[in-house]
């Protein structure tokens, strides 16, 4: 709960419009209703009945999906603030929230940004005039050349003076959108060459800066609070260690490895890094510490913005932080100097993802079938989901935040497994039981953290495969949902329903024979190459399902609504089907994906199968829906087999996709075509026996 600080707040704006989407839309919203001001949502078509335009007072519809032409929009920001009467915008994180363009134009309009001003914006907007300048006000920085304008010649020549191995980083944007590590000189052009491409594409700047890589390094930030009057202040710190592909996963506060004295230290730097730009409102100083020096910290760079890991500071502090935002934005002074902050407990976060961690974390889409979304005692959730809700695949993944606080770390890590395990999103893929194994490894556990650590226990995490009791929930379910098609309800899932009078028994797909009801076979397909069928006697009340497991004992299965029984225990479930017939089973804490596949569908896969056995497709297809970004071959070009045809993005995330065998490569995309999962975008016509391909005329 926020602190009770008995300050009235009047500003000098009654409407305030949130230039944002999703979970940080929602939240900005709930802390301005309790703040008795009035909201406005905006919004692009994919978001058109969005939680954060059902719950704002007013909504107002900027453009189509594309940030660039909706949340991008200054003008339609603009316009959108003129037609309802917004006198303050916030801008949440991400899309407009670090543009000083934005800010100025918003000024130039009379309307106040929730926000720093122009100046810390401009600054700390460059990592390198950051960097620059923070190192001249006491600020401790990474060796490293951070100069503009220097071509990839200049940084190859000046990467022998900073050291291997080192870390290539775009001067504009975050989230670790283009940056590169390259262990020794021969790795540097590629990796150049691939930073500048992504940070132009991204940021619409190319320019480069290089830095020495920090061995077993840690990623702490320091939260700070300036008002327009001088005060700086900060709220601690955040351990951001637990990360992916340099976009953070699981964040808490405090950090487990600072003790009393670095922490004084860390945010008196913060603090003036804050100070030397004349900040305010609520900001983040980001930096990096060696596991194997933990009293030694190097600035990164400072987030002029709300940081997504926010709630992690306002658990262990109490104070919202949002609020605050709005009191130093009409002009109020800080209410609190530095020695009245206080920590009390210990708050871990977890960010839920649209994303599908078996498949290399490819972004998932889809529809919302059923939601379930923790609560009690120190859990608090920050959400956009809504049950119907369709999940676009033209924004960032997150979906949701779980959050939860103890009153030490083992606690509040205990309270956020349970939290994670009691959350059911069906309909899309999520990274929830990924979460929940890193949340249970003995490393992480004991506070032994660093940036690496992630991507060193991936490939050995003990994903759950679909056993034998899987598969006989799922064959129930699959068949509770052929009865319900077919008009033929379960008395124990549908009470008082009758079946449709005008369903002759042959045609009810229930097993009806003249004498009694045979076994019904269920076919599942678990994953690629994984069909499974299963036979099923009785009915989703009560059944015995033979799986085929190495014992051939039939599994006892009874659905009830909201739980199933299985060989007599009972726990807690929930499925749904989606419009491509994928069954979303949650059971046992877990959430698993079955297709459900017809007798037409099985007879026409056979013939496939038997011509293909042991052979690659020739089809290339899109594992995810997104935008192509680029097209690297033409149409009737001979290929090589694993050479890049095209590369698709979706969620932020950029995925190469590549030819299966050597031939000629038919396409016709071009960057910027939107392309659907599971789209079909190259066919590759296999090469002759002693045809060249494009590696052997080059040989």
């Amino acid at each position: 709960m926020p602190v009770d600080l008995r300050i009235p707040f009047e500003p000098p704006f009654d409407t305030v419009l949130v230039a944002n989407r999703g979970e940080i839309a929602c939240r900005v919203i709930r802390t301005c209703a309790r703040l008795g001001l009035r909201t406005v949502a905006v919004y692009s078509d994919a978001d058109d009945g969005a939680r954060h335009v059902r719950e704002a007072d007013l909504a107002v519809r900027l453009g189509p999906a594309p940030a660039a032409q909706s949340y991008l929009d200054i003008e339609a920001v603009l316009a959108a603030c003129k037609a309802t009467g917004a006198g303050a915008v916030h801008p949440g994180y991400g899309f407009l929230s670090e543009n000083a363009a934005f800010a100025e134009a918003l000024a130039a309009a009379g309307i106040i940004f929730v926000g720093p001003g122009v100046r810390a914006l401009g600054i700390m907007g460059d990592k390198i005039r950051a960097k620059n300048h923070v190192a001249s006000h006491g600020v401790p920085v990474v060796p490293g050349v951070a100069r503009a304008g220097l071509d990839d010649g200049e940084l190859a020549a000046a990467a022998g003076q900073v050291g291997y191995p080192l870390l290539i980083k775009p001067s504009a944007g975050g989230g670790g959108k283009g940056m590169h590590a390259v262990a020794g000189p021969e790795e540097l052009p590629a990796a150049l060459a691939a930073a500048r491409r992504v940070a132009a594409a991204a940021f619409g700047d190319d320019t480069l800066l290089l830095e020495r890589l920090v061995r077993s390094p840690r990623h702490i930030e320091v939260q700070v609070l300036a008002d327009n009057h001088g005060a700086v202040i900060h709220l601690g710190e955040r351990e951001c260690s637990l990360q992916r592909r340099h976009q953070k996963v699981i964040e808490e506060a405090p950090s487990p490895l600072l003790d009393a004295g670095t922490r004084a230290r860390i945010g008196a730097a913060a603090c003036r890094a804050a100070a030397s730009v004349g900040y305010s409102g609520a900001g983040t100083v980001e930096f990096l510490v060696s596991d194997e020096a933990p009293d030694e910290f190097f600035f990164m760079e400072m987030n002029t913005r709300l940081q997504v890991e926010h709630p992690v500071t306002e658990m262990v502090t109490g104070l919202d932080l949002v609020e605050w935002q709005l009191r130093i934005a009409a002009d109020e002074p800080l209410a609190l100097a530095q020695d009245e902050v206080q920590l009390h407990g210990h708050a871990v976060e977890a960010r839920v993802y649209a994303e599908n961690p078996e498949q290399g974390f490819l972004p998932a889409a889809g529809t919302v079938l059923a939601l379930a979304e923790p609560a009690g005692e120190g859990v608090r959730v920050d959400s956009s989901l809504a049950p119907g809700l369709r999940i676009p695949a033209s924004y960032d993944p997150m979906l949701s935040k779980v959050i939860a606080w103890g009153a030490d770390r083992n606690q509040a890590l205990r309270r956020l497994e349970q939290a994670l395990a009691g959350t059911v999103v069906l309909g899309l893929h999520t990274n929830l039981e990924y979460l929940r194994l890193l949340l249970a490894d003995p490393q992480v556990r004991a506070g032994r953290l660093d940036t690496g650590l992630i991507e060193r226990k991936l490939p050995s995490l003990p994903f759950h495969r679909p056993g034998g009791p899987d598969l006989a929930v799922a064959a129930v379910a699959a068949l509770a949902w052929q009865r319900r098609r077919a008009g033929l309800p379960d008395p124990a899932l549908d009470p008082g329903r009758e079946p449709a009078a005008d369903v002759p028994p042959w045609r009810r797909g229930d097993g009806w024979r003249p004498g009694a009801p045979a076994a019904q076979l269920v076919s599942l397909a678990a994953g690629p190459g994984e069909d499974r069928q299963v036979q099923v006697a009785g009915t989703p009340g009560r059944a015995r399902v033979g799986t085929g497991g190495p014992d051939g004992a039939a599994i006892e299965v009874m659905l009830h609504p909201g739980a199933v029984t299985v060989d007599g225990v009972r726990y807690p479930a929930a499925w749904a089907v989606d419009e491509e017939a994928t069954l979303w089973l949650n059971y046992g804490g877990r959430t698993m994906a079955f297709g459900i596949r017809d007798r037409d569908q099985r007879l026409h896969q056979a013939p496939e199968q038997l011509g293909h056995a042991g052979e690659s497709s020739p089809e290339v297809r899109s594992p995810m829906p997104g935008t192509v970004t680029a097209v690297a071959v033409r149409s009737g070009e001979q290929v090589a087999a694993g050479q890049t045809l095209l590369s698709v993005e979706a969620m932020k995330m950029e995925h190469r996709l590549t030819a299966p065998l050597a031939g000629e490569v038919t396409l016709n995309l071009k960057p910027g075509d939107l392309v659907k999962a599971g789209q079909l975008v190259a066919v590759i016509r296999p090469a002759e026996p002693g045809q060249n391909t494009k590696d052997e005329a080059h040989a």
